[in-house]
């Protein structure tokens, strides 16, 4: 089964703050993915999107665990609810205004990768044999996930978040 977590940069003002609209919005942007991530205005990360938030808190310093700009890029944001009577498969939604997409910019900006897999790399399963290949993996969605968040930000937009299974 394949299940991805996938990001949308969006005009705040061209979206309705609806689960059922946004759900349409966002499977059909699925449907032209590939179009889209060319355009730079959406990301996606299969499976591994927890590990990923686990690289990132590894930047919360103070051991906090609370809401610091590190959480923003992977979980960051409100749950969108279902509308009542709404089709309940519809996927989980995260929504995040412009500013939320700023912090989360400025903070994969300015984030170390190497300080942050030195820190956690073994913990997410680094140190074996494919650890080249699993910090290449984080590395790539890390540069991804700056380029596409600092283009949200410097565009003003909002993201809208999906799970897709």
């Amino acid at each position: 089964m394949s299940i991805h977590l996938h990001f949308r940069a969006v005009v705040e003002s061209e979206i309705e703050d609806d689960h059922t609209w946004l759900a349409a919005y966002m499977s059909e942007a699925w449907d032209r993915h590939a179009e889209e991530y060319a355009a730079g205005v959406t990301d996606s990360i299969a499976k591994s999107w927890s590990f990923v938030n686990d690289l990132y808190a590894a930047a919360d310093v103070a051991g906090t665990g609370g809401e610091g700009p590190w959480t923003l890029p992977i979980y960051g944001g409100r749950p969108v609810a279902h509308t009542p009577g709404a089709d309940l498969t519809d996927p989980p939604m995260m929504y995040m205004d412009p500013p939320e997409v700023s912090q989360a910019a400025e903070f994969l900006a300015g984030v170390s990768f190497d300080e942050l897999w030195n820190a956690v790399g073994k913990r997410l399963g680094g140190g074996g044999p494919d650890d080249a290949l699993l910090r290449q993996e984080h590395l790539e969605h890390h540069e991804s996930l700056r380029g596409f968040y600092g283009r949200a930000a410097l565009s003003g937009h909002a993201v809208i978040k999906a799970v897709w299974a």
